[in-house]
């Protein structure tokens, strides 16, 4: 299986040397998407032996995570692994998912941090154990999945699956976007144990996101929209309850639309 290693950055100098050193011993085709950094992160990237995709100005988590899915697709690859390079996830853990990326068996191979207990885990800050928890569970509930993580980062994904969806969301809320289009395109999704590693419970999300109860308000509108969307390839129960969300949401997306077409949107130049 041909495999591409893609890892998002955004000021990552503290770690990327390091990081990228340990990878070089578990893959030989490395994709670097650096979304925009302003410290000392695009010297370093110069000095190792990957390709770079750079943005001029960040873009966010969902933008770098379609950049490296373009890539492998491009490039025709196989498989596609995405970690991140804060040493939260640990390159010692590709092998193990090279291993179940050989049983052929899942589009999907997901990094799980609650999968399996682990004596060397970290503590996670309590607001992101807790939101991790109630979205899970209610992406297991609407789409009859079984994740106990639904927002690692660290997975495998079969690339000739990636070509069924229509992804486009930029930010942090991209992994609900994901999931449900996942489930709407019968992807085999499984899971893999990984360490629980916070080394710095204090690094923040940015913006508005750094309030938990803003974060989560915005998880579930991208989560309910795209429900919405893709509401006919989907359990019947997906959307119980949230008719007039959706209805209210594809309102509000037809008047854009419309605005647009009529050249009267103020965003437009």
């Amino acid at each position: 299986m041909k495999t591409l290693i893609a890892i998002p950055v955004f000021n990552e100098q503290r770690y990327v040397t390091e990081v990228l050193k340990k990878v070089d011993h578990f893959a030989d085709d490395v994709l670097v998407i650096d979304d925009g950094s302003t410290d000392h992160t695009p010297t370093l990237l110069a000095l190792h032996p990957v390709e770079v995709i750079r943005h001029a100005e960040n873009r966010g988590y969902g933008r770098s995570m379609l950049d490296a899915f373009r890539w492998a697709r491009v490039d025709h690859y196989d498989w596609l692994i995405t970690m991140d390079c804060d040493e939260q996830h640990e390159p010692e853990s590709i092998p193990d998912f090279l291993d179940q990326i050989q049983r052929d068996d899942a589009d999907v191979i997901s990094g799980s941090r609650y999968l399996k207990a682990h004596p060397e885990n970290d503590r996670p800050p309590s607001d992101r154990r807790k939101i991790n928890t109630q979205v899970t569970e209610e992406l297991n509930e609407r789409l009859g999945l079984q994740l106990t993580d639904g927002f690692c980062g660290f997975k495998a994904y079969r690339v000739s699956a990636l070509e069924k969806m229509e992804l486009d969301i930029d930010g942090y809320d991209f992994p609900m976007q994901f999931w449900v289009q996942a489930v709407a395109n019968n992807l085999r999704i499984k899971e893999l144990p990984i360490r629980l590693i916070y080394n710095d419970p204090t690094r923040s999300f940015g913006g508005p996101l750094d309030n938990p109860g803003d974060r989560i308000a915005h998880y579930r509108e991208t989560m309910y929209a795209e429900l919405g969307r893709c509401r006919n390839r989907l359990p019947a129960h997906a959307l119980a309850g949230l008719e007039a969300e959706v209805v209210v949401m594809e309102n509000a997306v037809s008047e854009m639309e419309n605005t647009h077409a009529n050249g009267s949107c103020c965003w437009c130049p």
